[in-house]
């Protein structure tokens, strides 16, 4: 057997644990101050923002589930005055639930999936937002994280969801809405948090959580994390990563503040591969007929190869933002920078190809495979503040942005990797199995090599923007935004004939308006309207984007695709001002989708649709009990589909009519806890998703589920608390990621965790 030395080396977790305890030593050799982290405001004459880094979506009360403002100066108003949907997951939530990833902070927001992915779609975070790709549409303190990751939250404050078309916001493609991730960054004051969870399926993960104030207006933060764990209901998956992400601000209330921060995390994992979809016809060369997954009675069952599979990450982010305050009405701030992720892995898909599942209980283990490289350069420079004109009061921001990205993919030889009938009693090396009973401790006799050629791409991008919250009277506020983007991309292939170059530029704006009346001091009702724009090579080889031209097919027509929502909400702080609550009915459609109208003849024709509601609360309903819950019901439909095919050949069938992939028609999320007493808390969470089809012509789907949570935590003193959580409780086997052919992802089972939390 040849195998070749991944790529991406992953350093030993144990110089993390070395870290943390010389931090833990320096720590405790100081005077440690237990106190509440205040909340920073930006008042007159002593700002307290810290540029890109900031963390002004803050809780006005720590523990609350309630946020009353966004991290971004492109939202120029309070939550409760933004005239769109936006759900901010806070750091409380985060804690409470035991999320240690972005999959897991996001289950608490209905209205969204999760996609699957394989080799020419990388492995990762590919959200679904109210049906649409958002694979690309992360963003990292307000500065678009590109690149193919699953992304750990041990460095991340909280979580804010914007739902509809957000590409005035944040340029291209955001068709359904779009994820920010804001970082911890440093405070006034000097604090210690830390925490070990010790749980189930040998689950070990460390935090640390260090601020120093080492001037009167100079903090140095640090964050450290390392985790490991098998996963509970599933043979040989195992994960291992580890973190660190120290940041730097000078100038804390002052008027000029500068801050320089850096991410650096790795992974080493044997990923799971999933489990197969069955076929309700018991045809030999039965095709796939609303089928779902089958695990040939052992839900445990592993169909990769310890012997071959494996995956490796890593990202390293390193930004540098300058803030100073122009006068105590305009503020002007600069990002600058740099990220470089990488991926590197084997990994084994269950395919059905050959129909071995239906015809002889078997499957082939098809190797997936992908090398990929993303480097990042962003410089974005904001102006933000208020101004009166004309008898309105004015909340503004207008910036400029300038991006370079790009990414290079190749992949390895894996032999064989023919699509083999795979009789019962056939091991082909290694690549066939049985459907009930796989052993991933089966030999590779085949070869895996290095494979250097494959596609380098290109992307830049220049960008402006302007937002305004307009104060027409005290009770009706417009609230208005305009971006104007530029998108060149060019992408190179390297094959053993020869090179082939695909070169595309596109120009579009984008803009949106909303209207808001409010009644009273505590609520809103709003009418709005957004659009978006998705070119052709939007991720930047980092994803399935579309792009019929990377099948070499002719078009006639390769603008972007648009997507435009409009949508009527009402938003209420109540319980004196405590609890929000939301409501919002919407239509997002998507008229001119690059579709197959003929033999490799690509248009801008295509038309889809969703039309849903929502609802969401969050924040405290008494003084003891909080509630983060949130309801969606989203109605799609592939008005036209175009013709079936795939890399520009037409097959048979439409899918006009159908419902979108990864768009449940009912989601619901409920968690909730409840301070029995001032040192006991107990809470729990409900979590239900519809069926949800993972392809266009709507042959394959996951089932429904509803997953139970608990949690209790107690206080042993101001020092230090206890928490257990157990996930998943009924212990239900359900699938929480579906992809378009031959394969869901199964979730864990029950797990459960306890952690042991320290503050100093």
């Amino acid at each position: 057997m040849s195998r070749q030395q991944p790529q991406l080396p992953v350093s030993s977790p144990r110089l993390l644990a070395s870290a943390i305890g010389v931090a833990l030593t320096a720590g405790s050799a100081a005077h440690l101050a237990y106190a509440a982290e205040p909340s920073e405001s930006k008042a007159s004459g002593n700002a307290i923002s810290l540029g890109a880094t900031s963390i002004t979506g803050e809780a006005q009360d720590q523990t609350s589930y309630q946020v009353e403002k966004a991290s971004s100066q492109k939202y120029t108003a309070p939550l409760v005055n933004t005239p769109r949907s936006v759900t901010v997951v806070p750091q409380q939530v985060l804690k409470d639930t035991a999320a240690t990833s972005l999959q897991d902070a996001l289950r608490t927001v209905p209205g969204i999936t999760f996609g699957a992915g394989e080799g020419g779609n990388p492995q990762g975070d590919r959200p679904f937002i109210r049906g649409f790709d958002a694979q690309g549409d992360t963003y990292l303190d307000g500065v678009r994280d590109t690149g193919g990751q699953s992304r750990e939250i041990f460095d991340i404050e909280s979580i804010e969801v914007s739902k509809g078309p957000n590409s005035s916001f944040g340029g291209r493609g955001s068709a359904g809405g779009s994820l920010n991730l804001v970082s911890k960054t440093p405070k006034q004051q000097d604090f210690l948090n830390g925490g070990f969870t010790y749980g189930s399926d040998q689950t070990r993960r460390y935090v640390l959580d260090v601020n120093r104030q080492f001037l009167d207006s100079a903090a140095f933060r640090l964050n450290l994390m390392s985790h490991e764990q098998n996963v509970a209901g599933r043979d040989a998956v195992n994960y291992d990563r580890w973190g660190v992400a120290p940041s730097l601000t000078f100038g804390l209330g002052t008027p000029t503040r500068v801050n320089l921060s850096y991410y650096h995390m790795e992974s080493d994992d044997l990923p799971d591969s999933g489990i197969p979809y069955g076929y309700s016809n018991s045809g030999a060369k039965a095709v796939h007929v609303h089928d779902k997954p089958t695990d040939g009675g052992d839900s445990n069952n592993f169909y990769g190869l310890k012997d071959r599979d494996f995956r490796k990450t890593r990202a390293d982010i390193s930004t540098i933002s300058i803030e100073h305050d122009l006068n105590d009405n305009m503020t002007l701030k600069n990002t600058l920078r740099h990220g470089s992720t990488g991926q590197d892995y084997i990994l084994t898909q269950p395919d059905d190809s050959q129909h071995n599942v239906n015809q002889f209980g078997t499957v082939w283990r098809r190797a997936n495979s992908r090398v990929s490289t993303t480097e990042t350069t962003t410089n974005q420079t904001d102006l933000f503040g208020e101004f009166q004109a004309l008898g309105f009061k004015h909340n503004y921001s207008t910036g400029l942005e300038f991006t370079g990205e790009e990414t290079r993919v190749s992949s390895y030889t894996v032999s064989p990797n023919s699509n083999p009938t795979c009789t019962p009693g056939k091991s082909a090396g290694g690549s066939c199995t049985s459907l009930s009973n796989p052993n991933p401790d089966d030999a590779w006799t085949g070869t895996t090599n290095r494979n250097y050629y494959g596609t380098s791409t290109k992307a830049t991008s220049r960008a402006a923007y302007v937002f305004d919250t307009i104060e027409l009277d005290p009770q009706w506020l417009l609230n208005v935004g305009l971006r104007y983007d530029t998108f060149d991309t060019v992408a190179n292939t390297d094959s053993a004939t020869g090179r082939t170059k695909i070169k595309e530029d596109s120009q579009f704006w984008n803009w949106q308006a909303g209207l808001v009346w409010k009644p009273t001091d505590n609520g809103s009702v709003y009418v709005s309207y957004a659009t978006s724009a998705s070119p052709a090579g939007g991720l930047v080889g980092e994803g399935a984007d579309g792009n019929p031209l990377s099948a070499g097919a002719a078009s006639s027509d390769l603008q972007p695709e648009e997507t435009v929502n409009y949508e009527l909400g009402t938003k209420w702080d109540v319980f004196s001002d405590r609890l929000s609550l939301t409501a919002a009915v919407f239509r997002t459609e998507k008229k001119n989708t690059r579709i197959l109208v003929d033999s490799l003849t690509y248009q801008n024709a295509g038309e889809s649709r969703v039309d849903g509601l929502e609802l969401s609360a969050s924040g405290k309903i008494t003084d003891k009990w909080q509630v983060f819950a949130g309801y969606s019901y989203l109605k799609s439909e592939l008005v036209d589909a175009g013709l079936n095919g795939r890399n520009g050949v037409v097959s048979a069938g439409s899918n006009k009519g159908n419902e979108m992939p990864n768009t449940p028609k009912n989601s619901f999320s409920l968690w909730t806890t409840y301070e029995v007493m001032p040192k006991l808390t107990v809470g729990g969470g409900a979590f239900y998703v519809d069926d949800v089809y993972g392809d266009a012509g709507n042959t394959v789907y996951v089932p429904s589920y509803t997953r139970y949570d608990a949690m209790a935590s107690y206080k042993l003193s101001k020092n230090v608390d206890l928490q257990l959580n157990v996930q998943n409780l009924t212990d239900k086997t359900y699938y929480d990621k579906a992809y378009s052919a031959h394969f869901a992802n199964q979730a864990p089972g029950r797990t459960a965790l306890f952690t042991t939390n320290f503050h100093f």
